[in-house]
């Protein structure tokens, strides 16, 4: 590896701290009372967790008994799922007002692109319908070759029978936003409930939960500056939710365990900055993307952009190289200092291409030809002119040696 310059753009893989985020978490190292106490250190310790709620609150237009801190955003996404599952099999007890207005349904709609944890969770519930240990239907809606949900499918699946819908904001891989607002509207028409994987987009454009009538949102810290294994579940008051993690009376009797201190209010600071830099980020990241697009457009021949070329995170570029193999630019790429990734982080190892790139329309080879820079603060001009000189050779050398046609 280039020991003399490394430039990290990976950032939707996960983000350093920040200086603020880790001087504030220096200074709560001393914070160390139990959260549950009645002690003085106890509810030191309860009151700055709960400045942290609101902050955290704060940056997606929620209200601080919303939020439910977790250890991340795989557990917040399982929380959601759980509790489709404990209202179809009755485990949870609805008040009469959700009872009747949720009686009959046992349908979960999701999109093809989403995140493995929300996947997974949705795969795990169909395979216990086809043990039939539950009777619950699962439908995975298309999304179009720029990633955008077909709407046209979306409102044919949904019925009298929808209970859940679950549709991410933007996607990791390629960036993509959803009209998260307009899905969500259909989901409520049809009496169903709507939640939407908000880890991408949170911190890097603005939400407003109220708004845009978002049932239930996961979040994680890490995404925005702060500390790896804290997370969020917004759950909107008075929607059902049935704990994943059963114990103590701790977040409302929603999540047992000890509370995390310091990664809460690491997150707390992490979600202050991000909210208060909103603007200037957008600003600045979507500059710093289009310099590294047209860069690469301009140099390097037939190559191809994935994702909505307006409608994407002002972050993330997904970019094909046709003829040459994804991993084999990825490590020479690193050896010459940049760091970037094939595709999401949860997926790396995985011998299969991008079930993303699948999903819009790639062929296989496409899928494993592509890299995904994800650039952040820290990230300088200089920074992008470096990789747009680097890339060209790379990949020219591997096109030269590959048997891919």
């Amino acid at each position: 590896m280039n020991e003399t310059r490394k430039i990290y753009m990976d950032y939707n893989a996960t983000t350093p701290i920040s200086a603020e985020v880790k001087a504030q978490m220096i200074e709560d190292l001393n914070i160390y009372g139990n959260a549950s106490s009645m002690h003085a250190d106890g509810r030191h310790a309860r009151n700055r967790i709960e400045e942290a709620r609101q902050q955290v609150a704060a940056l997606i237009g929620g209200k601080a008994p919303e939020i439910v801190f977790t250890s991340g955003g795989s557990e917040a996404n399982n929380m959601v799922f759980h509790t489709a599952e404990s209202i179809i099999d009755g485990t949870l007890e609805l008040s009469p007002q959700w009872a009747d207005k949720l009686k009959g349904r046992n349908e979960i709609i999701t999109s093809a692109i989403e995140h493995p944890c929300v996947l997974n969770s949705a795969k795990y519930l169909a395979t216990l319908s086809k043990k039939g240990t539950l009777n619950c239907k699962v439908i995975f809606v298309p999304v179009d070759a720029d990633g955008k949900l077909d709407m046209d499918a979306y409102k044919a699946a949904l019925s009298d029978k929808t209970l859940l819908v679950s549709v991410m904001m933007a996607n990791n891989e390629i960036g993509t936003i959803q009209d998260v607002k307009a899905i969500a509207a259909l989901a409520h028409e049809a009496g169903a409930l709507f939640h939407s994987d908000i880890v991408q987009a949170c911190g890097k454009i603005p939400i407003s939960v109220g708004d845009m009538r978002i049932d239930y949102a996961t979040m994680s810290c890490h995404k925005i500056y702060g500390p790896k294994g804290i997370g969020v579940l917004y759950a909107g008051s008075g929607f059902p939710l049935y704990p994943l993690i059963q114990g103590g009376h701790q977040e409302d009797g929603m999540r047992a365990g000890t509370y995390n201190n310091l990664g809460i209010l690491g997150y707390g600071k992490a979600a202050e900055l991000a909210k208060a830099n909103l603007a200037d980020y957008g600003k600045t990241m979507r500059a710093l993307r289009n310099r590294l697009r047209d860069g690469l457009l301009k140099n390097i021949p037939n190559i191809k952009i994935n994702g909505h070329p307006e409608d994407v995170l002002p972050n993330t570029l997904n970019v094909s190289f046709p003829g040459a193999e994804g991993e084999a630019i990825l490590l020479s790429m690193d050896l010459a200092g940049i760091e970037a990734s094939t595709g999401s982080a949860c997926a790396s190892g995985s011998l299969e291409p991008s079930h993303v790139l699948m999903a819009i329309g790639a062929n296989p080879e496409l899928a494993h030809g592509s890299i995904r820079f994800s650039v952040g603060l820290g990230v300088t001009e200089e920074d992008i002119d470096y990789v747009i000189e680097t890339m060209p050779p790379i990949i020219k050398r591997l096109r030269a040696m590959s048997t891919i046609d």
